[in-house]
């Protein structure tokens, strides 16, 4: 598609050439002190899902284009192997585990990010930055869980954490209310259909996928995912009304982008952050009608080839504005790959020898590196003019973002905030190949991992060997604790605990609550 030329027409006369001068039809903003900044965060996304990652069966034109003009993360980590805590540490710079309610949440979840914390929005509008936040959210709205007015302004949300503008969902595409929220309110919301939602009960005389099956007309459930009904795909949760607010999923990723240009535009000639997060490898996988086929691995592989054009039109559009060489792009995902979430969408069955978590043991959900070993690509045009992209060994987990944000806007933190963030700018932008010195890591039963350049520590646990409630995922669980030598095989396979009484000690203390 035109679209997926990317970096070889629409960013030609800007940044992503090997020498950056203005054209003659636009002039290149060059405010060095204070570059623009878009975190790009896809869901669900696994290490070896991009082509440049060694991906089979699909390719990822645009994102490698950035990749070979950056730099490629080889040990970059989530701080979770699930949604809500990994964005919760990203925006908040603390481990998740240190809270108790930051488990995968409800679409009716209450803020989780409270107002009187710290966010990145906020360090970035301290700095006279723009900030915004677009697609999913997935960390609660209001003051309490369920018990949102749906159908009026929301009293608390995330312009109370920092975001000047925001046009998100809720929470996932399988879990409602399937609406989008646009600064505090449901945006287009139709007032012939009030919204109810509820995680409880259904409501009267609504359809359900596990009691009406034959409404389900556009994707079915593997497991779970059998309640409201909404573009003839059955989710997590009960929903009635909506009307013209309710979205199409194969709409959502055009959705997203052209509100996220919107914002780019208005504020071209001011610096901004961009917290964007799509949804498109997330279950239900229902991408646009032009990407079906794109790959030969069914929707889940159209859904990542979306990703890419995505990114694509993000790119383009900066170069439009002229604003192109002055802003940083980093992209990475929030999690591990799951392949069978919940749907029947033969994603298994199309994977024709495709490796979503590349070389990596698990996939989300697992205390195995492929639960939170996710790719990660920085492009910084004023560092990278060049076009001499590197492959990064250096160690980053993403609560390092914070206190590495901070470091390169010059900004100020109150005292407490982002208790668990140390700066990792150098690394960040490709200086320091060695990084930090650990990263924690947490599976979704709250088991943690400690991960250094040579090791991998996970603590014991008496949990299942195997996910339990739906997808065919190893959890890492292991009575006994687990250490494996990382420099001999990335595959977690060779316990090597018994013979590192010192290093299982060491490590060990890391995971201290």
């Amino acid at each position: 598609m035109e679209g997926l030329r990317c970096l070889g027409m629409a960013m030609a006369s800007c940044a992503m050439t090997g020498n950056v001068v203005a054209s003659s039809d636009r002039v290149c903003r060059t405010d060095g002190g204070r570059p623009n900044v878009i975190l790009i965060l896809a869901d669900d996304l696994g290490y070896g899902d991009l082509s440049c990652y060694g991906a089979r069966n699909v390719v990822t034109p645009c994102i490698d284009s950035l990749a070979r003009r950056g730099v490629r993360f080889t040990n970059c980590h989530a701080v979770a192997a699930t949604s809500t805590p990994s964005r919760y540490s990203i925006l908040t710079g603390e481990y998740a585990w240190r809270r108790p309610d930051t488990d995968v949440a409800a679409g009716n979840a209450g803020m989780i990010i409270r107002p009187e914390q710290f966010t990145m929005a906020d360090l970035f509008r301290s700095r006279g930055y723009s900030t915004c936040a677009i697609g999913k959210w997935h960390l609660g709205l209001g003051d309490k869980s369920g018990e949102q007015d749906w159908n009026a302004p929301l009293p608390s949300a995330l312009g109370d954490i920092g975001f000047d503008y925001y046009y998100i969902m809720a929470a996932t595409a399988d879990r409602v209310p399937c609406v989008f929220i646009e600064n505090g309110m449901v945006a287009d919301y139709d007032e012939t259909a009030p919204i109810e939602v509820s995680y409880r009960r259904n409501f009267d005389g609504e359809p359900t996928g596990k009691d009406n099956p034959e409404l389900l007309y556009n994707m079915r459930p593997s497991h779970g995912h059998d309640m409201s009904i909404v573009n003839g795909i059955s989710r997590i949760g009960y929903m009635k009304g909506g009307g013209k607010a309710l979205w199409k999923d194969e709409n959502i990723a055009d959705s997203i982008v052209s509100h996220a240009v919107g914002f780019i535009r208005e504020n071209k000639d001011n610096p901004f952050f961009m917290y964007f997060c799509t949804n498109d490898v997330h279950v239900p996988r229902f991408p646009h009608q032009r990407f079906r086929g794109m790959s030969s691995m069914g929707v889940r592989g159209d859904a990542i080839a979306e990703f890419d054009w995505t990114v694509s039109q993000l790119l383009q559009e900066l170069d439009r504005q002229g604003i192109a060489d002055n802003t940083i792009i980093i992209i990475t995902s929030d999690n591990g790959p799951v392949v069978d979430d919940g749907y029947d969408d033969r994603a298994e069955e199309l994977l024709g020898g495709h490796s979503p978590a590349g070389p990596f043991r698990g996939n989300k959900y697992s205390s195995f590196e492929g639960g939170t070993a996710v790719p990660m690509i920085v492009y910084d045009p004023r560092r990278m003019a060049d076009g001499k992209g590197m492959v990064s060994e250096a160690l980053f987990s993403h609560v390092d973002f914070i206190a590495s944000m901070n470091e390169l806007v010059g900004g100020r933190m109150p005292k407490g905030a982002a208790p668990d963030s140390r700066k990792a700018l150098p690394a960040l932008l490709g200086e320091d190949s060695e990084g930090v010195e650990y990263v924690l890591e947490q599976s979704n039963t709250h088991v943690l991992s400690v991960r250094t350049l040579r090791w991998k520590y996970i603590e014991p646990s008496d949990g299942p060997a195997m996910i339990q409630w739906g997808p065919k995922v190893e959890t890492g669980n292991s009575p006994a604790p687990q250490l494996y030598d990382m420099t001999k095989s990335l595959y977690e396979k060779d316990n090597v605990a018994a013979e590192h009484p010192d290093v299982v000690e060491r490590l060990s203390r890391l995971t201290a609550r």
